[in-house]
């Protein structure tokens, strides 16, 4: 029966390490990795998004909430941001900007801060 055990775990150890380092799928790599195409909102180029997306994780950090240096921010002693932020910037990092600017865009209106306009 130990034996089993043993198995088991070994199979479900080795099954857990293969689905934590799969590359497949939007958000599979590492932020910013490049290994997805990037996917842009309606009406924005990627490269209008990326600046755009940028533009609003900026101005989270200045005024809401900090995102740290490891998704673009600078240090600084105010609240950390929540995870929905962190991952709608890990979002458009990876070049998925439909995903993390409506996200972004949400939380500074919660936080009664003004969105910045998306590029014309």
């Amino acid at each position: 029966m130990a034996r089993l055990a043993v198995k088991a775990f070994g199979v479900v150890a080795l099954l857990g390490a293969a689905a934590c380092n799969s590359p497949a799928g939007q958000g599979g790599g590492e932020a910013g990795s490049g290994l997805q195409r990037p996917v842009a909102p309606r009406g924005m180029t990627a490269a209008q998004a990326a600046s755009y997306c940028t533009q609003l994780a900026q101005t989270y950090n200045d005024y809401v909430g900090s995102i740290g240096p490891a998704l673009g921010g600078t240090p600084s002693m105010g609240p950390q941001a929540d995870l929905d932020t962190k991952v709608a910037i890990a979002s458009c990092q990876d070049g998925n900007y439909a995903a993390g600017i409506p996200v972004l865009q949400q939380k500074l209106r919660d936080a009664r801060v003004a969105v910045p306009p998306p590029p014309v």
